[in-house]
């Protein structure tokens, strides 16, 4: 039996330090998510030896009760933490705005570090027997919090900014969660750390994808998350397309240098995220094309939009002069005819064109009537 434990344990240890090696080589992940992901396989590192610990020399009333004590300490003081680090693998922004969450897990080390004295959470006695103290259910109870915070943090986070993971995310919170409350209420069973060590895994493949479909200039989405959306589309009956290009780009890249050939790719970017809802997707596809995604319909919605982009533009062109205005144009599936995305698409593009030459030949004219239609 005890070889079993050592050969399984070993086999999560050699997975998470590759893991760490292939987050490490991995130029896709987000790089805010590289330190909770070391501090949490580090942290699973650790909690295993713990573990592996207990087991190696509990009942062993051969001197060892020292090192009981110890591997006993870390267990369970470091174990509710790793849903707050999942939480911060997820997304670290939400456990920066929101620090109170980790009381319960600092609350869990006070009573666990004044265990081996006084037994709150544990008690190891002379023989070296281990059991569980008066305050174990404070130990319980801040894992099952910080658990059904990570699942909240999942369902309940808003709908946009991590929805094309958001399903799998909540299955993996799902999945920790079960994981690892089987050794929770069944002790014997030791399943907790092959389950944290698998989640670790899984949320090192979702998230690299996720991550690798996003533009590295703009940090909105790139051409191949556009292909993969536009799949999906192909026979769905509401949904908008609306295309825009920068006017001019190449003459302002020449004129200024593609430094700043960036810094306006930037603006123009920030200024279509801030304009455009979470019903909406925003990507650029090219050097300064940019297509917009839109999960409905409704065209006097979308032309305000539209229209709120244009005088966010006109606002930032107020403090640099050299900004370029885009040209836009966008088509309407409301699932009349059986049409396919491209044919969407390619609607959307022509119109862009058409806003394009008459914005050129007659600036004066608003050429906002030819810039969109309906299907």
């Amino acid at each position: 039996m005890l070889g079993n434990y050592i050969a399984t344990y070993s086999i999560d240890i050699a997975a998470l330090i590759f893991l760490c090696y292939l987050i490490y080589n991995n130029n896709l992940l987000n790089q805010n998510r590289k330190a909770p992901f070391y501090f949490g396989t580090a942290l699973t590192i650790l909690i295993i030896l713990a573990e592996a610990g207990t087991i190696l020399v509990g009942n062993d009333s051969s001197g060892l009760r020292y090192l009981n004590i110890i591997c006993n300490v870390f267990g369970f003081a470091l174990t509710p933490v790793l849903p707050i680090i999942f939480i911060a693998i997820f997304d670290v922004n939400l456990l920066k705005s929101n620090k109170l969450i980790v009381l319960p897990s600092l609350l869990n080390l006070c009573i666990t570090v004044l265990s081996p004295f006084f037994g709150f959470v544990f008690f190891v006695d002379a023989s070296n027997h281990y059991q569980r103290g008066n305050l174990f259910f404070v130990f319980v109870a801040a894992y099952i919090i910080n658990m059904i915070l990570l699942l909240r943090t999942t369902v309940m986070t808003k709908k946009g900014s991590h929805d094309p993971i958001r399903a799998e995310s909540i299955a993996l919170s799902f999945f920790v969660v079960a994981g690892t409350s089987v050794q929770l209420f069944v002790p014997s069973v030791h399943s907790s750390w092959h389950s944290v060590s698998l989640t670790l895994l899984l949320y090192y493949l979702v998230l690299s994808e996720y991550d690798g479909s996003f533009d590295a200039l703009t940090r909105l989405y790139n051409r191949a998350a556009f292909a993969k959306a536009a799949k999906k589309l192909d026979g769905k009956k509401l949904y908008s397309v609306v295309v825009l290009d920068i006017d001019n780009f190449k003459e302002i890249n020449d004129a200024y240098g593609h430094d700043y050939g960036d810094s306006v790719l930037k603006s123009i970017a920030s200024v279509i995220s801030e304009s455009f809802n979470d019903s909406c997707r925003s990507y650029r596809v090219g050097g300064d094309e940019f297509y917009i995604i839109r999960r409905s319909a409704n065209q006097m919605e979308l032309d305000q939009q539209i229209k709120t982009m244009i005088c966010r533009l006109a606002q930032e062109r107020e403090n640099d002069r050299r900004l370029p205005t885009v040209s836009y144009g966008y088509s309407i599936c409301k699932g009349e005819a059986k049409i396919g995305f491209q044919q969407v698409l390619i609607e959307a593009d022509m119109q862009m064109y058409r806003f394009k030459e008459v914005h050129k030949d007659l600036p004066k004219k608003s050429p906002q009537a030819k810039s969109a239609r309906v299907l």
